[in-house]
């Protein structure tokens, strides 16, 4: 009888420690999910500088570059991407942002697509 006792006991505790296991992973989860979610950023990109934009402090000057050009195009409701027009553009607008790296990069971009 002593036998069975230690055995329930023992079956007792395996059940409260995998009970406590999956409540503290489970905790963990939602912790870091939440965290995760939190991390999201907004970014105003009509108010990214030059100086932002070539340091890569926002995200990678192409892709920047890229979504701004995509913006204007479709302002002029043209679907038409050339590829190497955007990155000519691109390439013109890092040489302007590394001499007036206070001007704002979405007027810029402005400028070099309408220019064409």
């Amino acid at each position: 009888m002593c036998f069975s006792t230690v055995a329930i006991l023992g079956q007792r505790r395996e059940e409260s420690f995998v009970k406590r296991s999956i409540y503290i992973g489970l905790t963990v989860v939602f912790l870091t999910a939440s965290s995760i979610a939190c991390a999201q950023v907004t970014v105003d990109v009509s108010k990214i500088t030059c100086d932002q934009f070539v340091k890569y402090e926002i995200a990678h000057p192409k892709l920047i570059a890229i979504w701004i050009s995509g913006y204007y195009q479709g302002l002029h409701k043209n679907p038409i991407v050339d590829k190497h027009q955007t990155l000519q553009t691109i390439e013109e607008l890092e040489e302007y942002c590394f001499k007036h790296p206070n001007d704002l990069v979405m007027n810029e971009v402005g400028e070099l697509s309408g220019a064409r």
